[in-house]
């Protein structure tokens, strides 16, 4: 779970998106003072997402970013085309066709939450792929009310119809923010729409 300061879904994409920069700066993803900081200058405006350089400028990857092999590359929506997940540069990678396969129609953390379990997930998706991911995810709900859903919010708009709910069951994180809500939410707004 978050720290308390992370009470909606921007902020569960800022924490995320901290932990980002502090590993792009060489001090890792478990530095809470550091993070703290970032968090609180991306909630602050301090830094934003235009003004953020990405440790690894993105490009096509002669490896896979999941597992690193170099045979049989492909192009991997982070969120699937088949829940309306946008087939444009924003939402695309290079891995290779065997996580490719095993991530199906998987969203980004629910796969890495089924293979490496929820705790690990949080700090082990690959730089590129997760900040390509929340990027995504934070300009589609930037659109709509959606980053501002708190914990209550959720609980009562989210998590009853949630598709990932067994998995949440499992990982301990029902009714919690968790970087499973982003999945759903995402889901929410590229498939099913929203209306408030």
């Amino acid at each position: 779970m978050p720290p308390s300061a992370v009470k909606t879904i921007r902020d569960l994409i800022f924490w995320q998106y901290a932990k980002i920069i502090s590993t792009s700066s060489g001090i890792g993803k478990k530095n809470y003072g550091f993070i703290m900081t970032k968090f609180k200058e991306l909630q602050t405006g301090e830094i934003s997402w235009n003004e953020i350089r990405e440790y690894v400028k993105e490009r096509k990857i002669n490896v896979c970013i999941f597992c690193g092999s170099e045979t049989e590359l492909t192009v991997e929506h982070l969120f699937p085309r088949v829940l309306n997940g946008p087939d444009n540069e924003k939402n695309i990678i290079w891995i290779c066709k065997k996580c490719n396969s095993s991530k199906g129609s998987k969203k980004l953390y629910e796969w890495w939450t089924t293979r490496i379990g929820l705790k690990n997930a949080k700090y082990n998706v690959p730089r590129i792929a997760e900040g390509k991911y929340l990027k995504l995810i934070y300009e589609s709900l930037k659109k709509s009310d959606m980053l501002e859903f708190d914990i209550e919010k959720i609980k009562n708009k989210v998590c009853p119809e949630c598709d990932l709910k067994t998995l949440c069951k499992k990982e301990n994180s029902e009714n919690t923010l968790s970087i499973l809500c982003l999945d759903r939410i995402a889901t929410i707004r590229f498939k099913e729409g929203y209306t408030d």
